[in-house]
């Protein structure tokens, strides 16, 4: 049942009007970053107060613009988009407190550009999440993009200069070349653009042509970063760890899969995939990605790198979920948006803690690490539970349901898949948390810049044997302050909650088949 209501409006907006006070703020740190977790609050609350509709089976509607009648500028708000909205506010905030500790013991400069950039890629994330049609959800798709590229430019040198274009010329490249076209050639055979529980596309049309734009459709929507469309992925990660955390693990990411979820149950529909064999295509696609970014993760020492190329994978379990066309994989896969969202930001957050306390970005560099930074690898520990598929961690659950799905479907090669892929992220993530526990240290000192202080020590390597040279005192690596530790600890439970009690997602996942 749809009805009219203004609240997924105030929860879209509610981020650009923060943005403009976070401009007003720029001379006033501590009020800039107030204004941030404020907004990020009303936005998270706003979200939230569509919640027992979305429960009771409702489709909450608002229309913006209607200066063209058959595709108006408007927001929908279903099952689908309750979680990944949810998980989007939510992390946000965790991700400004983490924002405040990391900026601020780095000194990073640009801080008024970097929240006020971020407020805005959450605004048209939550746009992008409650979208009516694909004109409005290419609209924030668009945003989303411009946006970040900012933030993943953030240190100006020339390597993010380099990496940053990369990252631009990627996701607008496809957009503008593969998904305008399949967006037109949807409106032009279907009349009509809109988001429906039963897809739109006439089944009376020539085969080839709607298998062409399904195509096109995937090639496209560059965030879900299928190989080999799925370098300035990797590539992204020059940015702040914030950056990749939120934006990276859940925002940007999250919305490639959430938008290919969209073409598959709302734009085609289960029964025309099924009867154009859409997906076993789709499978076969995310099938690739995921075995190769993982055996891609599994030769990257850097840590960020690593992380990057584990969620390049983890993007094409949700689509596959999408692929297996069952209800039961179907729930698998949307389940994984927020599985995976909640155990990857507490992946990175904790190597920004690592970067943050010792300067160290590698993964050879992190031996003893967990005797030292005990919380931090410890929501290190976690995460990989989750990412691995072990129980209770919320990244069991979801991929129990994907392989239900797939034996449901009769595809049991993604049975093979699934496993082969479990296996791999536990030989790319278990051996930094078994080596940051129980594997003797290099014992390198850190010379501490301010103690006491939300400062974190400064350097490592070089500078400490320089303080040492010169009579300092070498103090021992240590937690950061906790503006950066609270925040992954959070993260890390949340992980581990979603996984003991996943029936909220299961109940908005039930909106979309009643």
């Amino acid at each position: 049942m749809e009805v009219e209501s203004i609240k997924p409006l105030l929860a879209v907006f509610i981020p650009l009007i923060g943005s403009a006070f976070i401009l007003f703020a720029r001379k006033k740190p501590n009020i800039r970053e107030l204004c941030t977790l404020t907004t990020a609050f009303l936005m998270f609350f706003a979200v939230l107060s569509m919640v027992p509709d979305v429960l009771a089976g409702k489709t909450l509607t608002y229309t913006l613009l209607a200066f063209w009648p058959s595709v108006p500028i408007g927001f929908r708000v279903d099952g689908l988009g309750m979680i990944f909205g949810i998980v989007a506010a939510f992390t946000w905030i965790l991700t400004t407190f983490y924002s405040i500790g990391y900026m601020r013991s780095l000194n990073e400069h640009a801080q008024t550009r970097f929240y006020f950039c971020f407020a805005v890629t959450l605004f048209a994330t939550e746009g992008a999440a409650f979208s009516n049609n694909w004109f409005t959800l290419f609209l924030f798709y668009e945003l989303i993009t411009l946006f970040t590229y900012p933030l993943v430019a953030h240190h100006e040198t020339q390597e993010a200069w380099e990496k940053g274009n990369k990252y631009l010329a990627y996701l607008l490249g496809t957009s503008k070349v593969f998904l305008i076209p399949a967006v037109l050639g949807t409106y032009f055979y279907a009349g009509s653009i809109d988001f429906t529980s039963n897809g739109i596309m006439p089944h009376d049309i020539d085969k080839t042509l709607l298998i062409g734009i399904y195509v096109f459709y995937l090639a496209g929507i560059g965030k879900v970063a299928f190989m080999p469309l799925h370098s300035w992925l990797p590539a992204s990660m020059i940015a702040p760890t914030p950056v990749s955390a939120l934006l990276h693990a859940v925002a940007v990411v999250n919305t490639g899969a959430f938008c290919v979820l969209r073409v598959i149950v709302n734009i085609y529909g289960i029964d025309l995939m099924q009867k154009l064999d859409l997906g076993v295509v789709t499978a076969i696609i995310a099938c690739f990605t995921i075995i190769t970014a993982s055996i891609y993760a599994m030769k990257s020492n850097n840590l960020k790198e690593r992380i990057a190329y584990s969620t390049v994978s983890q993007l094409s379990y949700m689509v596959l979920g999408g692929a297996l066309l069952t209800p039961t994989g179907i729930r698998g896969g949307i389940m994984h948006i927020a599985m995976h969202a909640f155990a990857k930001i507490t992946l990175f957050f904790c190597a920004g803690s690592i970067y943050v306390a010792t300067r160290k970005s590698n993964v050879s560099e992190l031996n003893g690490i967990g005797r030292k930074m005990p919380w931090t690898m410890a929501a290190f520990a976690i995460a990989t539970l989750s990412m691995v598929g072990i129980p209770p961690a919320g990244g069991f659950v979801s991929k129990w349901y994907l392989m239900i799905g797939s034996a449901e479907a009769d595809e049991f090669w993604t049975l093979i898949v699934l496993a082969t892929s479990a296996l791999l992220n536990a030989f790319y993530f278990v051996p930094i948390v078994v080596n940051g526990f129980f594997r003797p240290s290099d014992d390198e000192p850190v010379s501490e810049a301010t103690a006491g202080s939300v400062l974190i020590p400064q350097s490592v390597g070089a500078a400490a044997a320089s303080n040492v040279a010169n009579g300092g005192a070498a103090v021992s690596i240590r937690e950061p302050s906790l503006f950066v530790v609270l925040p992954l600890c959070i993260t890390a439970v949340v992980s581990m909650v979603l996984g003991m009690y996943p029936n909220l997602l299961l109940e908005f996942i039930g909106t979309m088949f009643r």
